[in-house]
């Protein structure tokens, strides 16, 4: 396949790096850069500038790994949320997702992934032992399990179950109304939102 050749090399580089992007292909990218040419240069100057600023600036909770502006996000540091329970997710995607549903009110913990041999991904690869530590430290009472329904998920509630079996806090997992090998973040917030409350106790 021939590759389309553009009339300046600045158009060129600038459609190869936004092709870069995921779901993003050739041609929307030529016509996303197209669109950013035809603006104000202000405009265009404010979107890189915003895009420059989260790279260098966003910051990680540190105590539960959601994206923050500052050291401690605005959930963990917020006085009205139930501290004694904390829900336990892949990505930060998920929190918004779970945040969307209105309908779970403690902590969060981000995992950054799930367990998966075939990509390469164990349990060092993720945020197991400071979840173990914030559940060590007492006043959790309970850790929901809400990763999702597929095998990769399935070996990452059992693996972080076993670690917490040995700690006095209650292990619990979403209800199964969520499909299996769904995706968490894709699942509508009103089926979401009743996996939450329906939440089971997890048996290993």
């Amino acid at each position: 396949m021939i590759q389309q050749q553009y009339p300046s090399q600045l158009l060129e580089r600038a459609v190869q790096e936004f092709a870069k992007l995921p779901g993003i292909g050739r041609k929307t990218a030529l016509r996303l850069v197209l669109h950013l040419l035809r603006q104000e240069s202000s405009d265009v100057e404010q979107f890189c500038d915003a895009i420059v600023r989260m790279k260098h600036e966003v910051k990680y909770c540190r105590v539960c790994h959601n994206i923050s502006d500052s050291p401690v996000c605005p959930i963990c540091s917020d006085p009205r949320r139930d501290t004694s329970v904390v829900c336990v997710v892949e990505n930060i995607q998920d929190v918004m997702a779970v945040e969307n549903t209105q309908q779970f009110h403690g902590l969060y913990h981000v995992l950054g992934g799930i367990i998966s041999p075939m990509d390469g991904i164990g349990p060092g690869d993720l945020a197991i032992d400071s979840l173990v530590g914030r559940v060590a430290a007492g006043g959790i009472q309970e850790v929901i399990l809400a990763l999702s329904s597929t095998m990769e998920g399935d070996t990452t509630n059992f693996y972080i179950y076993r670690k917490l079996a040995s700690l006095d806090v209650r292990v619990s997992i979403i209800a199964r109304g969520i499909s299996v090998g769904d995706e968490l973040e894709y699942t509508d917030e009103v089926t979401l939102g009743r996996s939450i409350l329906n939440r089971t106790p997890f048996e290993g």
